[in-house]
């Protein structure tokens, strides 16, 4: 990412007026440094020209000029607190609008551009590694702002001054930004291998952590822990690299501009020492020397601690970038699934394996219950993100009763998805709960649960927990077992009453008692006049279903 890239400013909205309030307090930065050298250059130039013992009169004389430096210090001291403190909240805005915006981009672009392994990169990206912007933000942006606002002035003011010591400071300067290119050259690549090895370790532990009840059942719970330890030590060796070369630019930076202030000392001391140079310019000079070079060392300074943020930046914008789907405005609601059949019409996926699933026709009618069933690859989930809208296949449509296209590979979809969507209860093989109280997660009023409940078996779950109801789940059903979960979310299936209802793999990680609650649910839903796809392979979830279709195979009607 270039120093100030143009892209951040259209993603992030709230990087506009920090960056203009950047540029502002630069600006008054400037303005102030120099005011504070060339006040204190004539202040301790009067008091030597005045003398050691200074009476009241030569106190008189400086105490203006004193009072003047005070209150200039003390705007300087506000300028740094105001940058402070909106560096921290736009640091915030900007990195939850460029998280927002990478979600839904990545939500837009559909589980098909995503399913060849870049998800745990997008979760690592929208997690952790978006995070590594602030110090963008708090640190290198502001230093960049005075580099490009304080060290122009102040050297003006230089050559203004005194022409030789601005000739040295100008010949200095550009070796600064030649150094810290030298110094970009040796890093490049750190801290994108950096971010690839966290998001890397980040799918690893997620898997790991999603896993490690079975994992512990089976006694290889300690199994993954060597590959988890080598990601993380090369996550540490590719942070630690780049801080070794930070710390040594930051050295050859201090060097330079150590050599070069003494270089100006040096010959404004022999001026003023041959009488060519009054004591106030040479004071001046020699306040204002470090004050040029200062923006530049604290660019290269701060430089390394941003490059892990703009590594995510890079990927951030890559992924924004990618074009969406082309799709047309909906044109009208979707129509109540209640009374209207949902049709699945020769659907084929392409995917590297072929054709996933290949001429699929399914018609999914209220009061019926309809399972996919097939081999692992058959393309049963496949088909379910298509009838959801998620994913656009290459050949054929999904129909909502004669002529409301929901997607199709050749026209722009009728009906708003959205509208379609909140018609739909979807329970994939691993259920997703909000956070909050289990009554909460369920939803309804108390004579729903308690009904929806006694069919899914949720009832003795409740029983057994110390607080019923009440009981507190966490992100994900933090606090359930697997098979609790999945009661919980089969009875919120049951309590939202959403016309068509998508299970897939509903008795997945679960033991005969708890499936015989699924088959209950399933003949409740069905009783209900619901529509109820199945996605199934164990024998008792297929017979309790009034069509079967088994992709890569023949349809059959038990």
């Amino acid at each position: 990412m270039r120093p100030l890239d143009p892209r951040l400013l259209r993603h992030a909205r709230a990087a506009r007026w920090y960056v203009a309030l950047t540029v502002a307090l630069g600006l008054v930065t400037a303005v102030l440094v120099v005011a504070q050298a060339l006040l204190l250059a004539h202040a301790l130039g009067r008091a030597v020209s005045d003398g050691v013992d200074l009476g009241a009169g030569a106190w008189d004389a400086l105490a203006p000029l004193v009072g003047w430096l005070v209150l200039v210090v003390a705007l300087r001291v506000l300028v740094t607190v105001v940058q402070e403190r909106y560096a921290h909240r736009a640091a915030a805005r900007a990195v939850a609008e460029l998280r927002e915006r990478v979600v839904a981009h990545a939500t837009a672009l559909g589980p098909r551009r995503l399913g060849d392994g870049r998800a745990p990169e997008v979760v690592a990206l929208a997690t952790r590694g978006l995070d590594d912007l602030e110090p963008y933000f708090v640190r290198y942006l502001p230093q960049l702002v005075l580099a490009a606002t304080v060290t122009p002035a102040t050297l003006l003011v230089v050559l203004g001054l005194e022409w030789v010591s601005a000739a040295i400071l100008a010949a200095v300067l550009p070796l600064v930004p030649l150094f810290m290119w030298l110094v970009g050259v040796l890093t490049q690549g750190r801290s994108q291998r950096g971010l690839a090895a966290m998001q890397r370790l980040s799918a690893q532990v997620l898997d790991l952590v999603a896993g490690l009840s079975t994992l512990r059942a089976l006694g290889r719970e300690r199994g993954p822990g060597a590959r988890v330890q080598a990601l993380g030590d090369a996550h540490r060796r590719a942070t630690m690299g780049t801080l070794r070369i930070a710390f040594l630019s930051g050295m050859v930076l201090e060097l330079l501009a150590t050599l070069s202030v003494a270089l100006v000392a040096v010959g404004v001391g022999l001026r003023l020492v041959h009488g060519h140079l009054d004591l106030v310019t040479g004071l001046a000079v020699l306040v204002l020397a470090p004050e040029v070079l200062a923006p530049l060392r604290a660019v290269g300074a701060q430089f390394h601690a941003s490059t892990d943020g703009v590594a995510a930046a890079e990927a951030a914008f890559a992924l924004l970038e990618e074009p969406l789907p082309v799709a047309a405005a909906a044109t009208g609601p979707a129509p109540d699934l209640s009374r209207t059949a949902v049709r699945l019409e020769h659907v084929t996926v392409r995917t590297a394996r072929g054709a996933t699933p290949d001429d699929l026709s399914v018609v999914l009618t209220p009061g019926r219950v309809t399972a996919l069933a097939g081999p692992s690859g058959s393309g049963k989930s496949t088909a379910v993100e298509v009838l959801l809208g998620l994913l656009t296949p290459d050949e054929g449509r999904v129909v909502l009763g004669e002529d409301a296209v929901v997607v199709a590979a050749d026209a722009p979809s009728t009906v708003d998805l959205a509208d379609f969507r909140r018609q739909v209860s979807w329970l994939p093989q691993r259920p997703v709960l909000e956070p909050g109280t289990l009554a909460q997660v369920v939803g309804g009023d108390d004579e729903q649960r308690a009904a929806a409940a006694a069919v899914t078996g949720l009832d003795v779950v409740v029983d057994e927990l110390p607080e019923g109801w009440a009981t507190r789940v966490g992100r994900g059903g933090h606090g359930l077992s697997v098979g609790q979960a999945q009661r919980a979310a089969l009875t919120r299936a049951l309590v939202v009453a959403a016309p068509l209802v998508v299970l897939d793999e509903p008795t997945a990680h679960l033991d005969d008692a708890s499936e015989r609650g699924v088959l209950r649910t399933v003949a409740a839903l069905r009783d209900a006049g619901r529509t109820v796809l199945l996605v199934a392979h164990r024998p008792a979830l297929l017979a309790c279903a009034d069509d079967v279709v088994v992709l890569a195979g023949e349809r059959v009607t038990p």
